[in-house]
């Protein structure tokens, strides 16, 4: 196989929300929502996911190399069957990890409704930085809301994995397609889903789905 070619390193982008503070790993923080209390995530949240990601084509640009198995799910074009194919991703995992809090992280685009305008965020990535906050599938799908001018599309997260780590799913910031890594059992049924445009990726493939360009 031939060694994979450098992808230029994009300089980090600058924060879009500067009113919004960082987080450590000091005291927990929480915001109000819907009539309850919802913990928002700390750096070492997401600590797993910054030491094992590094920037380049590979999967590992978004997840890091501890899963069973791998793939990219392709983004309907133009927002198309959006709705449908949310539910057939939260769908999926949430069969795999009922009963259990989830991990949404809301990346902050400066265009882009990130839930809690004014948490604390956590840095990944190329120095992006994502309002993290412990919830489950249903505020994944209900939570975020999408207007004219939005970069993201439809009512995912940018980040999602639940509280025993056994899957990930993250969407960066230039790319039209997300990755997943979890079990081969989870994985596989993204693969077969008739709703879902999922394609399997080994570590140390060029993750790019066939016709998409990374940025």
């Amino acid at each position: 196989m031939p060694a994979e070619e450098p992808c230029p390193a994009p300089f980090p982008r600058p924060r879009l929300n500067p009113e919004a503070p960082m987080t450590s790993a000091g005291l927990p923080v929480s915001q109000e929502r819907d009539g309850r209390t919802w913990r928002i995530g700390t750096d070492a949240e997401v600590a797993w996911i910054a030491t094992g990601t590094s920037m380049g084509r590979t999967i590992t640009a978004a997840i890091p190399p501890v899963f069973e198995a791998y793939a990219t799910i392709v983004l309907p074009y133009g927002g198309e069957g959006q709705e449908g194919h949310d539910r057939a991703v939260l769908g999926l995992l949430t069969e795999h990890s009922a009963g259990q809090p989830w991990w949404l992280g809301y990346l902050d685009t400066g265009a882009d409704d990130i839930v809690f305008p004014h948490a604390p965020m956590v840095t990944l990535y190329s120095g992006w930085h994502y309002v993290l906050v412990e919830a489950g599938p249903e505020q994944a799908a209900t939570w975020r809301k999408s207007g004219p001018v939005s970069f993201w599309k439809g009512a995912l997260p940018n980040l999602m994995f639940p509280a025993d780590r056994s899957w990930l799913v993250s969407t960066l910031w230039d790319d039209d397609w997300s990755c997943i890594g979890g079990p081969a059992g989870l994985v596989g049924k993204f693969l077969r889903h008739p709703d879902l445009q999922a394609r399997p990726v080994a570590l140390g493939q060029d993750a790019t789905p066939p016709g998409h360009q990374a940025l």
